[in-house]
């Protein structure tokens, strides 16, 4: 199947369908699960070969995750208010906000 045909079946374009597949876009739970009926599979597939990671890798990436977020991110009372403000902005600007915030973490 084409990017072009799959992205006819979702109901998106195939744009999209490219940014999913490289990574710079992150997939929806609710767009995983249109994909996986649009390709006739379970939504299991995607995440094949995941139980068979070492203990010592999950305990890595939980560590790393832990490290770098509060275990309770929105008790914190500045980050809540920056969502807060996040989602008051229009969508199209936030989206590029988003990407602007990306690059610059990626950067720290």
């Amino acid at each position: 199947m084409t990017q072009q045909q799959l992205a006819e079946r979702v109901g998106i374009k195939f744009q999209q369908i490219q940014k999913y597949e490289t990574g710079m876009n992150r997939v929806s739970a609710s767009r995983l699960w249109d994909i996986a009926e649009s390709l006739a599979v379970p939504v299991a597939y995607f995440f094949e070969g995941m139980s068979e990671m070492a203990d010592s890798e999950m305990d890595a990436v939980a560590s790393d995750v832990e490290a770098r977020a509060p275990v309770d991110i929105l008790a914190d009372k500045e980050a809540l208010e920056l969502v807060r403000s996040y989602y008051a902005i229009p969508e199209n600007q936030r989206r590029r906000l988003f990407e602007l915030a990306r690059v610059l973490s990626d950067v720290a």
